[in-house]
């Protein structure tokens, strides 16, 4: 799988566009593989209906450097994160750091900790899913409804949604248009390598029902023009 590559960055909790996690098979592939792993774990907490998928850390605490943040559960403006790295690695990755920029803030990070420490981080997240879930849901009937030649992707987990076309068009030609109807999409293929269908990748998170509802509507109109 790997070959001779000596380090790989994954995000095995929920892989971006397509919402995917790493399954069993590749696990034992990368526990058997004695190179570095970068796994950047940027939301794996927003996971609906099912438990959380185990970081890889949790297997190989000494092969892996964790990346996390609270940007998506709480603000990107903090620009607070995290990397725990394996014992052999610290020294390095902390010179890096300062040399980067002389680190952090510490308010914001004392902030976070409080945060943490009494329950209000965990009440914020329990919040965010249940709003999350009704976002996700109100987009899913859309698409359902206006969409009805569409297939759903990444249902799951995080805050967005794939959807892929059974068509002939160009989903760049498609994110274009509905844009001018001041509809902001991102088009599959801006992540695809190989060939693939045409498609769209859609953000729920910071959209009422209500307007997910009517972007939809806007592309499923973009479409039939098309």
């Amino acid at each position: 799988m790997l070959g001779d590559t000596n380090a790989v960055m994954m995000t095995p909790a929920h892989q971006f566009p397509t919402g995917v996690i790493l399954d069993g098979d590749r696990r034992r592939q990368l526990m058997r593989w004695d190179g570095l792993i970068i796994e950047d774990d940027y939301d794996a907490e927003h996971r609906y209906g099912r438990a959380p998928v185990p970081a890889l850390r949790s297997m190989l605490a000494e092969r892996v450097c964790y990346a996390g943040s609270v940007s998506k559960l709480l603000a990107p403006a903090l620009r607070v994160g995290w990397l725990l790295v394996p014992t052999k690695y610290r020294d390095r990755a902390i010179a890096a750091k300062r040399i980067a920029d002389l680190g952090n803030a510490a308010l914001p990070q004392l902030v976070l900790a409080e945060l943490m420490t009494s329950g209000e981080l965990e009440r914020q997240l329990r919040f965010l899913r249940r709003r999350h879930v009704r976002r996700r849901d109100a987009m899913v009937k859309a698409v359902r409804e206006y969409l009805p030649g569409a297939t759903v992707h990444g249902v799951a987990a995080g805050l967005h949604l794939m959807i892929t076309f059974d068509a002939g068009f160009s989903d760049v030609d498609l994110a274009a248009a509905t844009l001018k109807q001041g509809v902001k999409v991102q088009p599959l293929s801006w992540h695809c390598q190989n060939p693939y269908p045409p498609g769209l990748v859609l953000g729920y998170a910071a959209n009422t029902p209500s307007d997910i509802a009517a972007g939809i509507e806007t592309i499923s109109r973009a479409v039939r023009r098309l």
